[in-house]
């Protein structure tokens, strides 16, 4: 502020508002050459400060003016700015969270797939805060992170975050896509299945495609059972945290839910709900005891489409979507940017390419290149069914987040019913290793417990675990070639750049 002061007093002859005009440009127009302040944005309601400027040739008085946060130096942070009517320019969030200032927290939930990513990104551009995984705050330790990214109940997440949410949203994706981004961001880490392995694949993130051949593996192994998980995983938000079982959807007792939270040490026989609760069973309905400490529960106050936030004509809504929900509570809508450019912003994200890669950026493979039998296909439409039918009717037909629900749930149905009937009508030819029937399946189901019998494996689960090591190992040994490569490669690039003189 002192170099703005000393700049104004300079110019004599120019009136204020003038001279503030255009040094906030030149800032604007000139970010490379001071980045530190033009990394700033630039709020409509920044406090003012007085600042001592030259308002004649022959008298020296304070002026109130007003100065952004552009030009605060107590409060310098990598905002998105306004550039006024409508227009905006984005910025990257501030990724140390000071740990004195009380957000209102949100959680980001949904079925593994990658595309929360496309939600909390939104978040951060729209506040310029970041977004914490669950897994980091369990691993690395909690801190002030306003948005948190979370898989919790299913298999792949962990209530990591304690007692710090204060709301949901739940994102939603086609459940047939859904599918072949989870298993592509499991091949991105390595198939690894604790933090720290996880955490040494980071950078291969949505970099490229996985072979075929191991999606194809993955999928006969599990995507059956995802199915069921991709509908238990809608329920339990929309009901609050409502503990049932994934298989039968029926209410469990907390005993057989805590087993089903740990998927990795029991098989699937062992977490029958016949077994483990009975059949017979009365359970009155129970709570995951996690929701208790959101300070609006689990259930999500809004349901948000990520594949709407990439659509042309929908994505700006979307956007809104968001910024309103970010609106609710002052204490995180005292830092959202000004209405006037949410278009923009989502512009920047979507039509402009700006921040973190997503699943969108993912080269290779298009969606069509990848199969599903008709029997996976029937069962993804069945679980579709249950949950439009359940969510159609009375209590939630009258709740908004239930019919924003329905009405996605509806467009993907059509979606992977048009599919179905081409595979059917033999408009869509599979190859033979696409027709996988439950008997096949059963024969390699009980060929996988009998060489995991063998193997003794106490700890861990067949069920979840023996396709992925297999496909791990392979997943290691290409990281290995893949490693080397560069080095040799590089190795070459150094030569080239310093021959050495051989003499004979």
């Amino acid at each position: 502020m002192n170099s703005i002061a000393s700049y104004i007093t300079a110019r004599k002859k120019r009136a204020v508002p003038l001279l503030l005009a255009i040094a906030i440009s030149a800032l604007i127009a000139g970010d490379q050459l001071i980045s530190p302040v033009i990394s700033q944005y630039l709020r409509k309601d920044s406090p003012y400060a007085t600042v001592e400027v030259v308002q004649t040739q022959t008298e020296t008085k304070g002026a109130k003016v007003h100065v952004p946060a552009t030009l605060d130096l107590q409060s310098q942070r990598t905002l998105s700015l306004n550039l006024g009517g409508g227009n905006c320019k984005w910025q990257p969030p501030v990724y140390t969270v000071p740990d004195d200032i009380d957000f209102y927290k949100t959680v980001i939930a949904g079925f593994p797939s990658g595309d929360k990513r496309m939600i909390f990104v939104q978040m951060e551009a729209l506040t310029s805060w970041p977004c914490k995984d669950e897994w980091d705050f369990e691993h690395i330790g909690m801190s002030n992170h306003p948005f948190i990214k979370a898989n919790y109940p299913h298999h792949e997440g962990i209530w990591g975050w304690g007692e710090v949410a204060d709301q949901v949203v739940m994102m939603i994706r086609n459940i047939r896509r859904s599918m072949v981004e989870y298993h592509d961001i499991l091949w991105d880490i390595g198939y690894a299945k604790t933090w720290e392995d996880a955490s040494l694949f980071l950078d291969n993130l949505y970099s490229e495609r996985p072979p075929m051949t191991d999606f194809l593996a993955w999928r006969d192994e599990r995507v059956m059972d995802e199915v069921y998980w991709y509908g238990w995983f809608i329920d339990y938000y929309m009901e609050g945290g409502l503990m049932r079982d994934m298989f039968t959807h029926k209410t469990t007792t907390k005993e057989h839910w805590d087993m089903l939270m740990m998927p990795t040490v029991y098989t699937r026989a062992e977490l029958d709900y016949d077994l483990v609760v009975g059949a017979d069973t009365v359970v009155d309905d129970a709570y995951d005891p996690n929701c208790a400490t959101i300070t609006e529960g689990c259930e999500p106050v809004a349901v948000i489409s990520a594949e709407n936030l990439r659509d042309y004509s929908r994505g700006p809504a979307e956007t809104a979507l968001i910024g309103n929900v970010l609106n609710r509570d002052s204490r995180i809508g005292e830092h959202v940017i000004e209405q006037e450019t949410w278009d923009c912003i989502w512009s920047e994200l979507i039509e402009n390419g700006k921040g973190l890669k997503t699943v969108y950026d993912r080269p290779g493979f298009v969606e069509s290149d990848y199969n599903f039998s008709a029997e996976m296909l029937q069962e993804m439409i069945k679980e579709l069914d249950r949950l439009i039918a359940k969510y159609g009717a009375s209590p939630w037909s009258s709740k908004t987040t239930a019919n924003k629900l329905v009405s996605l749930l509806s467009e993907h149905r059509v979606l992977i019913q048009e599919e179905l009937d081409d595979v059917l009508a033999g408009r869509r030819v599979l190859a033979e290793k696409d027709f996988l029937g439950p008997e096949e399946r059963e024969r390699l189901r009980k060929l996988a417990d009998n060489e995991a019998n063998e193997e003794d494996q106490k700890d861990y689960s067949r069920y979840f675990f023996e396709m992925d090591r297999k496909l791990l190992e392979i997943r290691r040994v290409e990281m290995r070639k893949s490693l080397y490569q560069k080095r040799k490669e590089a190795e070459e690039a150094a030569k080239k750049l310093d021959p050495v003189t051989v003499t004979t």
